[in-house]
């Protein structure tokens, strides 16, 4: 069983008399333990296709499942509880609160959960995981970006969930921090089975994934694992394979008669 399973996710903003399809009937399916990239151009669909899989957007039509059960008509209370107790999300922007401490921003996610009587020492044993124990009691702006983003991804493990969503983790960083950031994801990954999806327009960040999805117009054009044919053409944006998605040509395509339709 897939840990998350789109079918046919749709997300349409209407705008006056017209509406725009910025996630257009996507399935997707995420085994326990990938470590996959979402890649696409601005405008390609990839934060909102990001949002509705962690449940900060609801879907126009199809169905999403975490964990063999379907979100589709949860109420906003228990959409809640999944994003708190099933899903962990790092951002760009580190989104630490600056007056806590380190250990303080890690367990944040815990005073909205069940009670955790080992609540705090989980919270040291990630910080010393991503190697900041010894940073625990620093605010941050006591802390370089590369560590603030380091207690960001702490905070997202915390409730051990099901799946860690990271919408463009390195975007604020340079290179050899963004490359120490993606060292730490790995070894999540490798080492612990966490399953992370990273969403990212950064080639060389996609590429130390195993999987790429790329989209273009609000559907898939490429979704190929590491060590396939298609792997660097689908980092680099170029034809993707029919299997996909029929290609960006097609998805234009489809994308133009969607539109055609709608008039």
């Amino acid at each position: 069983m897939a840990i998350l399973e789109a079918d046919g996710l749709t997300k349409v903003y209407r705008r006056g008399a017209g509406e725009v399809r910025a996630v257009n009937g996507i399935s997707l399916a995420v085994e326990a333990g990938e470590f996959m990239a979402i890649m696409g151009r601005s405008g390609s669909g990839k934060t909102t296709l990001l949002d509705l899989l962690g449940c900060l957007l609801r879907p126009t039509d199809g169905n999403l499942a975490i964990d063999g059960q379907t979100v589709i008509g949860a109420s906003d209370g228990e959409l809640a509880q999944i994003r708190r107790e099933r899903i962990g999300f790092v951002f760009q922007e580190f989104n630490l609160i600056p007056t806590l401490t380190a250990l303080e921003n890690v367990m944040l996610p815990l005073r909205y959960g069940p009670r955790r009587p080992r609540g705090r020492q989980d919270a040291l044993d990630l910080l010393e995981l991503v190697e900041l124990g010894s940073r625990a009691g620093h605010r941050p702006t006591e802390l370089s970006g590369g560590e603030q983003q380091r207690v960001a991804i702490a905070r997202a493990l915390v409730n051990d969930p099901a799946v860690v969503l990271a919408d463009e983790p390195t975007g604020e960083l340079d290179s050899t921090t963004a490359d120490t950031i993606m060292e730490t994801l790995r070894g999540l990954n490798r080492d612990r089975g966490v399953t992370i999806i990273i969403v990212t327009h950064d080639a060389g960040v996609a590429g130390a994934t195993d999987r790429v999805v790329r989209l273009s117009d609000g559907v898939v054009i490429a979704d190929e694992p590491r060590g396939s044919r298609a792997f660097e053409r689908a980092l680099s944006g170029e034809a993707a394979s029919t299997a996909a998605g029929g290609g960006r040509v097609w998805a234009r395509l489809g994308g133009m008669l969607e539109r055609a339709r709608a008039r």
